[in-house]
This record gives C-alpha cells, structure tokens and sequence, in this order.
C-alpha cells in the first residue's frame, strides 16, 4: 500500500482539536494523502448538506469517504468484493474504490444507486482523526465545484477557508504538487472498472 513519509511528532492538541469540530457537527479543512480536502463526519447528514453548499455542488453526486484501516470496510460496505482487498494492499498510490450497497453512511454521502467511493487512507494524522472520531471521514476536494482541485494549501480559495469550521494547522507550508487518488468501480457483479 502506498505510505507516506510523515514528520515524526503528530501535532497530538491539533488531532483532538480537528476530531472535536468533526464530532460536533462542524467542516474541517485538512490534508489527507492527496490533496487538501473538505470533511465532516460521514454519518451526519446536515454536516453532508454543509459541505455541498461549500462546494457549491449539486447533492445528486456522492462524496469520497476515509476510513483509517481496510478491516472498517466490512462495517460500511454490505458486501466487499474478494479483489478489493488485494487492490488495496497491491497499490503502490492512493487507491479509492466506488462500492455496491454502501451502509451506516448519511444518504446524502451515498450516490442514488446506493455506491461510495472509499479510500483507506495511509496519511497517519488522517487516519487518528478518523480513530478518535469512530465513523469515516467525507474526503472531498477543497474547491468550488467546477474549479480545479487544489495542488496545495496556497492554493485555496478565501471562499472555501472561509465557509469552514476549522483549519487544521498541519502541513500547510508544504509545497510539492499533490494529486487526487486514482478511483475504480468494483461491481458486486465481477465488474471492474477504472474511473481515473
């Protein structure tokens, strides 16, 4: 799986910060092992509705979700292809896969056909948010819907920083270009399907 070279002090004040305003219903702005995202706790659907109105972003489309490790997968997904995990452990990069009969996610998270894109993500401040919180973490890009993704914290919007409820002071001064995870479809039919 793809890892990524954390400093070695975790800003342990700031997890607990970030994982409050995610507990309490509010939008976070943080990094994650791609790029700068907007999150909320994936289970509260008025906290959802807040990030698409960020966003600027029509409520038809689904949202990506973290989880901090592959054994989570069995409680969102109602039935984890046999490949996904291999896909997970194999890849060398980001990895998002879009699941059949997604559960326990707020419905506005889910796309109409019942899929969600999830990630299990490998940035480890990420993934101790998402243990302290206890339920996944929406992961969507920092940006006004239609407007390019953000390569770094500099690169975001004032219109964004602004409609959030925290900024995680995290890695913001880092400067190397980032890019979003590669995404595939895994259908509970065998279907496999590369999306990007």
């Amino acid at each position: 799986m793809h890892t990524r070279n954390n400093l070695p002090e975790l800003p342990q004040e700031e997890i607990r910060r970030c994982t409050e305003v995610l507990r309490t219903g509010g939008i976070l702005l943080y990094p994650t092992d791609t790029i700068w995202g907007l999150g909320c706790d994936a289970t509260n659907a008025q906290a959802v509705e807040k990030i698409f109105k960020i966003k600027q972003r029509a409520e038809s489309k689904s949202l990506i979700v973290l989880l901090d490790q592959p054994s989570q997968l069995n409680r969102y997904v109602q039935e984890v292809p046999a490949v996904a995990w291999d896909l997970i452990e194999l890849s060398e990069d980001p990895l998002t896969i879009i699941y059949d009969d997604v559960k326990g996610m707020a419905p506005n998270v889910v796309a109409t056909d019942g899929s969600c894109g999830i990630r299990i993500c490998e940035d480890e401040f990420c993934r101790r948010m998402i243990r302290q919180l206890g339920r996944p973490l929406v992961s969507t890009s920092a940006n006004i819907s239609g407007q390019a993704a953000p390569m770094g914290f500099r690169d975001i919007s004032k219109e964004i920083i602004q409609g959030v409820d925290h900024v995680a002071a995290w890695r913001q001064q880092e400067h190397h270009p980032s890019h979003p995870s590669k995404i595939i479809r895994l259908r509970n039919n065998g279907e496999v399907k590369i999306i990007r």
